[in-house]
């Protein structure tokens, strides 16, 4: 049993494998869970997390649900996805463990996501346990900002100070035929309200997409003229079953153009190495607009993001389609040494760069949802 259960650990898997078909067939018993342990002390502490273009991964991903209250073109696949089933979804003790480990071994900035990650009951408990953690100095959230509300004070004073919510039109109409559900004035009142709590920055997401907001640009410039927040729009990416056309693609020089009509003053500001916008400023607006050029002007070269989804598995690449099942090695008794082992041969294995437009969109992958936005 051990040496089958080694040679499964060795198997780099396509999302759709999932560890749970071949288990069954090889009919692996877990090990007990170990004893709580010291962090992991191996030879390769400090380097778990950079791969062999010297990329220091500091920024880690988490999905905690694949579950969601919207249905949104780009993310989720008209008919819907099969869940994964809830003792297949990673517990709160088994997200802190896996966190505690990479924050470790230098990540000093959590993101949780979904699906909706405030539909997960615990997610306040999740967030407390993350804001215990020494050394990591960020936990953020992406929200579609539909129920979050209600439960934002207690998550800011729990240690979240970072939010993205998505916003993908200024519409109320429109937001129900992009998300295939209601709730526009649940996520403006939901952004009113963050920043009223002075979450800083707080940044709103927008999907451009030609034939349903790209006439809007300008409209959500004018979104942070009295508000300091920052407007992220982002290409068009292509995921499994959103039905990824290049023809709806809009790139980053056509949307700049637009803008740039309307907003004459709008002028490049800095950014931090390893950010994924290029941001701008308009006179005398108190905030912010970014664009995340993934498909035109890909970032690849200074990525710092590692993704965990919400079934446990370990993405290297947001586009990648190999993935490392820290779960099932965690239900079998792998220690921290074991599972910090694990990540580093992932990590090792990281290519310079995603394929590239055209190719992403023949390759499989997971539907966004499944992966974490």
């Amino acid at each position: 049993t051990r040496t089958l259960s080694l040679t499964m650990r060795s198997i780099v898997r396509p999302w759709r494998s999932r560890g749970r078909v071949m288990a069954a067939a090889l009919q692996l018993k877990p090990r007990p869970a170990p004893r709580a342990q010291p962090p992991a002390e191996i030879s390769m502490r400090g380097s778990m997390l950079t791969d062999t273009f010297n990329r220091k991964h500091t920024y880690l991903r988490m999905s905690l649900t694949e579950k969601c209250n919207l249905r949104c073109q780009y993310c989720m696949p008209e008919e819907g996805i099969d869940l994964t089933p809830k003792d297949e979804i990673l517990s709160k003790d088994e997200i802190v463990r896996i966190a505690r480990l990479f924050v470790d071994h230098g990540v000093n900035k959590i993101r949780l996501t979904g699906g909706e990650p405030t539909i997960r009951p615990d997610v306040l408990e999740i967030v407390q346990e993350l804001g215990r953690m020494p050394g990591l100095e960020t936990i953020g959230m992406t929200s579609n900002g539909i129920g979050v509300a209600r439960k934002l004070p207690a998550l800011v004073d729990a240690g979240l100070n970072r939010l993205n919510l998505s916003l993908d039109t200024l519409q109320a109409h429109k937001f129900t035929l992009i998300t295939r559900r209601r709730g526009f004035d649940k996520v403006m009142a939901t952004l009113d309200l963050a920043v009223e709590l002075g979450i800083t920055p707080l940044k709103v997401n927008c999907v451009v997409m030609r034939g349903s907001n790209e006439e809007e640009l300008s409209d959500f410039v004018e979104l942070v003229k009295d508000r300091p927040i920052d407007v992220r729009f982002i290409e068009f990416m292509p995921f499994g079953g959103n039905k990824w056309k290049k023809d709806v693609f809009v790139p980053f020089t056509e949307m700049i153009e637009v803008i740039e009509k309307d907003h004459p003053t709008l002028v490049p500001i800095s950014t931090e190495p390893n950010d994924t916008a290029r941001s701008y400023k308009c006179e005398g607006y108190k905030g912010t607009v970014s664009f995340i050029t993934s498909m035109s002007k890909a970032f690849c070269s200074s990525c710092n993001r590692l993704r965990i989804t919400a079934d446990g598995n370990l993405k290297v690449c947001l586009f990648g389609n190999t993935e490392q099942n820290l779960r099932d090695r965690i239900r079998e008794g792998m220690t921290d040494v074991e599972l910090a082992e694990v990540v580093q041969a992932a990590v090792l294995r990281k290519k310079a760069a995603h394929a590239g437009m055209d190719n992403l969109a023949n390759m499989e992958n997971r539907p966004m949802i499944l992966i974490g936005g």
